[in-house]
């Protein structure tokens, strides 16, 4: 576990451990989103003074896109894990379940951070926006690739576009996450899970 050790304003250097304090900024970011979390909510949570926040993390800015990268490896990992499923609607299952556990179950803020921690950003915050826009499209464009493989193999049928089912399926991602931060019980979105896989094309 890396620590950083930040002169004190006073006294011995203060020493804390970095990827707490990002597991920490990354909990603030998630529950708050990009805008709403302030520096005096983000030294709090992470236990350290704003100076030290600078020095080991760069700015508010730099900070989020590390705790953006934690997000992705931590939390996200279903999502690298459902392009392996054998088949498209093995894929669709993996990833929607997947995302069911990870917005509506354990200890973690309700919902995707990317998404809910860009709906309102400001003018000042494009870069957030456009990296967030940036992961989701590189996202995307693995899952399109994976239903068009599935077409090749036959798989899928041959009407079917795989962008549109990509379209389809991101749009129920993004509505389980949305409706989980606004309190959705998790029955009532594995009911739009089991819904979603029942109307999947197949052969």
């Amino acid at each position: 576990m890396e620590t950083e050790t930040i002169p004190a304003t006073k006294g011995r250097p203060r020493e804390f451990c970095v990827d707490q304090a990002l597991a920490e900024a990354l909990r603030v970011f998630w529950t708050k989103g990009y805008d709403g979390a302030s520096m005096a909510d983000l030294t709090e949570a992470m236990g350290i003074t704003k100076p030290s926040l600078y020095a080991a993390f760069g700015n508010k800015e730099a900070l989020f896109h590390k705790a953006l990268d934690l997000y992705e490896s931590e939390k996200l990992d279903y999502t690298r894990a459902a392009l392996e499923q054998p088949t498209a609607r093995a894929v669709a299952e993996y990833y929607l379940r997947g995302a069911l556990d990870r917005h509506c179950g354990g200890e973690d803020p309700k919902g995707c951070m990317g998404l809910l921690g860009t709906l309102a950003c400001s003018p000042e915050a494009e870069s957030i926006k456009a990296d967030v826009v940036r992961r989701r499209a590189s996202s995307q464009r693995a899952l399109v690739e994976r239903f068009e493989r599935a077409k090749r193999e036959g798989d899928l049928p041959a009407h079917i576009d795989p962008e549109g089912l990509t379209g389809h399926m991101l749009a129920i991602l993004q509505g389980i996450t949305v409706q989980a931060s606004a309190g959705a019980s998790r029955d009532e979105l594995a009911r739009l899970v089991e819904t979603s896989l029942a109307l999947w094309p197949s052969r």
